[in-house]
Order: C-alpha cells, then structure tokens, then sequence
C-alpha cells in the first residue's frame, strides 16, 4: 500500500478521496492549504500527491515546482479547467498525470494503484534474495534479517560476485581478478582473506560457522545458499 498526500481545499472532494484511498488500505495525509502541505512532505515522504491547482494560498503550480526540488514522487493534478493549456502548464510544473473535474473516484483510485503497482515492479528489478539476505543491485543496498548493512565497495563487489555464481566453487584468483584492481598495488590472497572475513562479519549470524561463505580448502571459496530473485 502507499503514502498519498491529498492537497485539496474543497472539504467534500478532500473527503471523499481520503475515505476512498483509506479505505483501500493506503496511508493518507490530508491537507487543505499549501502551508500545511509544505510541513507534511518532508515529515510523510508520500509516494504520491493529489494536487488541486486553485488553492487559498496559492497556486499548487508553484507547489509542484517545490516539491521535484528535493523529492521524487508521483504527482497527480486535479483541476477544475479542462483547456489544454492548464494541462500543459501542470506537465511543465513537473506533474505526472492529471484529473478534471468532476471526476470519478473509482478512475483516480485505479490510477493510484496502476501507479503503485508499476512502481513496486519497477523497485523489485534486480532484488535477490539469499536465506535472511535481501540484496537490492539497482540501488546498491543490503538487509540482512530486515536490518540494512553497509559494505564498502570491495565488499559489494565481493558480494555480487558471489550472488551471480551460487552453489559454484570460485578460486581464490579468479576472485582476485574480478574484484580487486590491482592496477599500481600489490593484492595477495592475505586481502582476499580480511575482506571475506569482513563481509562474513555483516552476513553472517555467526561468521566462525558460516551458512553463506563457506571455504572450500585448496580450492577457493562458495556461497552455498541458493538465490532468486524477488517475487
């Protein structure tokens, strides 16, 4: 479910797409003037806004603009001007799609979760999982047990070397290859050995016994659990 903010002066259409969105299971935030919304973006980082256009205290034009300052969300506009200009001029604001009024609620409630969808598809692109891993490749972020991890860079690099072949022995120096440039220093296999540990360390529940990076003696090292992909 999402986090919508509704800015919208008119209490009865304010109303009545904040009981539509609640009551399909999504987290709303309703505002009446931009002042009040200008405080609640920052606090409740919605996932989408609805928009009017004519407010009290200004032109939610300008609030648009404000907003794709410092945050990447979904805007949708609700203007009771059907002329193609005002259309254009809400694009340009930086709005994403827009709605007339009088509008059907059932159309801006399938808009919102056509949004949602997509976007939940489009974060799960390049999510692996791995046990109690969580592996997110497009934005670089690890969690373990719902706990997000840092890795340095080696680290990462260590990591999805390891994701991309589970269950297959790699030897020490086709690790080394792959993931250290050892352009203008000397790496040996002592490096190799501090990062593996380092990395058990922020995978593992207790890295003396590990589950996901197990050494193989003489011949290199395996990730042995399986990994697929987000459903």
């Amino acid at each position: 479910m999402g986090k919508i903010l509704i800015l919208e002066d008119e209490e009865s259409v304010n109303r009545g797409i904040s009981f539509s969105l609640e009551k399909a299971g999504h987290q709303v935030c309703s505002c009446d003037t931009m002042y009040k919304a200008r405080e609640q973006v920052r606090l409740f980082r919605p996932d989408i806004v609805i928009c009017d256009i004519n407010l009290p205290d200004g032109s939610g034009l300008d609030f648009i603009k404000w907003i794709r300052t410092f945050l990447n969300t979904y805007i949708i506009c609700l203007t009771a001007l059907s002329q193609e200009m005002e259309q254009v001029l809400g694009y340009e604001a930086g709005a994403d799609d827009y709605i007339t009024k009088p509008f059907s609620l059932w159309v801006l409630l399938l808009k919102v979760e056509a949004y949602l969808k997509r976007s939940a598809k489009e974060t799960d692109a390049g999510v692996l999982i791995s046990g109690a891993l969580c592996i997110n490749q497009k934005e670089m972020k690890l969690t373990v047990a719902d706990t997000e991890v840092s890795l340095s860079k080696n680290e990462w690099k260590l990591l999805n070397l390891f994701i991309e072949h589970p269950k297959q022995i790699l030897s020490k120096r086709q690790i080394l290859e792959r993931v250290f440039d050892t352009e203008g220093e000397f790496v040996d296999e002592n490096t190799l050995a501090v990062n593996i540990r380092r990395l058990r360390e922020k995978v593992e529940e207790q890295p003396q016994k590990p589950v996901y990076i197990k050494n193989i003696r003489g011949l290199g090292y395996v990730w042995d659990v399986d990994v697929s992909k987000k459903i």
